[in-house]
């Protein structure tokens, strides 16, 4: 190779081994340090990038690195289970990691494109350029806020920022801290950045010691059943009624006030089931005074279907629909319906619940649920709360098989429950099953793809956090005000040019 071309190629190759270094730093692995230096080491390249375009390809190649080896998992629900010829579901899996990619490429040319001082871009510009692509890549086209920086710091002292600020004004933190250390490496600025870095750490250790919410009354029981129902034969007419019995069995040797079973298990529209079907369930969970939460899909009209959850037992019988859905997987965007003529998905056209629906009010608590990838939007889960006084998940993640996607998940969930002082229960198919308290740890989880229930207590707790109370606002606001004054600055060195 030219020795030209090759050191050219040398620091997007580099940007690229950065980023895939980065997903250490998010679960299961959870190294939570190695983000911040995997940061400063692009914040190192874009020093030498003498372009704006060269600072955006940089950019991707991060983008790029940290994408594929983080949610290339894409490819086993495109392929093992969508039946997608291999040969485009790998490609479909690299446009999609690219076009992730392109909002880091967007920081790097902005961040290049508005220039000034060295230090305060570091410190400031990037981190807000930064935190607002993960604000866009959380709505735009429906959003996928996955891997977001702020989650690897789920067990971080940065984690007592979230109730405030929430996860994006924790990847402002990263990168802030990204900078930092970078200070640390040019003499000038040693003293300066290590008297920031530790400042900026104590003070979210401080945070975390702080109880933004309180107990409700006393804690309940619970059990969260894990059906371990493999993703290629759960849709199988011939195995519905060992699915059914299966989980039969495993809700009716609950004792517990409250007991989950996870997103659709029972993969059948409720007008179809046997009658009496839900009775048993309900009268099983009614006779210890307790109440049970299920995932099926309801039928209210033809052609409309939702993705649901009932609530029975000794409460009344209540419902929640799916809001976010995912698409190509639960909807199929305007446009795209010839997509179904290569992916087989079952029920691949849910309609969307109301954007505002009640709690459920079931074993003395409010509950908010929310359904598979749905917690994975802070804003939306905040919808129902302070009201509510607990969170619960239901998750179907076989999709996705023996990958990251399951830890990463339980992860955000983490977040959910740092963000909004509330505990959070998972119940899933396959994994990860969890208790997670309102301090966002985890106190019991359930291995992955094993048969199981878990049983535990769970605390309501009423209040509300900064974050419960203003949401993405601040931070948001922030970062426009950081972006428009390096805006300012660089109309004025324009014109004086």
């Amino acid at each position: 190779m030219n020795p030209a071309v090759s050191r050219h190629l040398r620091a997007p190759l580099a940007a690229f081994l950065l980023g895939a270094a980065s997903v250490a730093g998010f679960a299961p692995l959870a190294l939570a340090p190695l983000p911040l230096l995997t940061g400063a080491g692009l914040l190192w390249l874009w020093q030498g990038a003498a372009t704006p375009r060269r600072a955006a390809t940089l950019g991707f190649a991060f983008g790029l690195g940290l994408f594929l080896s983080g949610v290339s998992w894409v490819y086993i629900s495109l392929h093992d289970f969508g039946a997608m010829p291999a040969a485009l579901a790998a490609l479909a899996t690299f446009l999609f990691c690219a076009i992730l990619a392109s909002y880091p490429a967007l920081v790097g040319y902005l961040q290049a494109r508005l220039a000034g001082p060295l230090a305060p871009r570091q410190l400031l510009l990037i981190p807000a350029l930064w935190a607002l692509s993960e604000w866009l890549r959380a709505w735009v086209f429906t959003g996928f806020p996955w891997l977001s920086f702020g989650y690897s710091q789920a067990g971080s002292p940065l984690a007592g920022y979230a109730p405030l600020s929430g996860v994006f004004g924790l990847s402002f933190l990263v990168w802030l801290g990204a900078g930092l250390l970078l200070g640390l490496t040019r003499m000038r600025q040693r003293g300066a950045a290590l008297a920031g870095f530790v400042f900026v750490l104590g003070l979210g250790y401080g945070l975390a010691r702080i109880e933004w919410t309180q107990p409700q009354g006393e804690p309940i029981s619970v059990s969260l059943v894990q059906g371990n129902i493999p993703q290629d034969l759960k849709w199988d007419a011939t195995r519905f009624a060992a699915t059914v019995q299966l989980y039969q069995r495993m809700s009716a040797r609950s004792a517990a006030r409250l007991t989950v079973l996870p997103e659709t298990a029972i993969p059948r529209f409720l007008d179809l089931l046997e009658p009496g079907l839900l009775d048993a369930l309900a009268l099983s969970a009614r006779s210890h005074g307790g109440d049970l939460i299920i995932g099926l899909p309801l039928r209210d009209a033809p052609g409309r279907y939702t993705n649901s959850v009932l609530g029975l037992g000794a409460s009344s019988t209540q419902r929640y629909d799916k809001v976010h859905l995912v698409p190509f997987g639960e909807f199929i965007p305007p446009g795209f319906g010839w997509v179904l003529s290569i992916l087989k998905i079952p029920l691949s056209n849910f309609s969307r619940g109301s954007a505002v629906q009640a709690p459920l009010a079931l074993a003395g608590q409010k509950i908010a649920v929310n359904i598979c990838y749905e917690d994975a939007f802070g804003e939306e889960i905040i919808r129902a709360l302070p009201e509510a006084s607990l969170l619960v998940n239901v998750s179907n993640v076989a999709w996705f098989g023996d990958s990251l996607a399951p830890h990463q998940h339980l992860q955000i969930a983490q977040l959910r429950a740092l963000e909004t002082g509330r505990s959070m229960l998972r119940a899933t198919n396959t994994g990860m099953t969890a208790i997670i308290d309102h301090r966002g740890r985890i106190a019991a989880v359930l291995p992955p793809f094993t048969e199981a229930t878990l049983d535990g207590e769970a605390q309501g707790r009423s209040g509300a956090t900064p974050y419960v109370r203003w949401g993405n606002t601040p931070l948001v606001l922030l970062a426009l005000l950081v972006c428009g004054l390096y805006l300012l600055r660089y109309k004025k060195a324009a014109a004086s040019a």
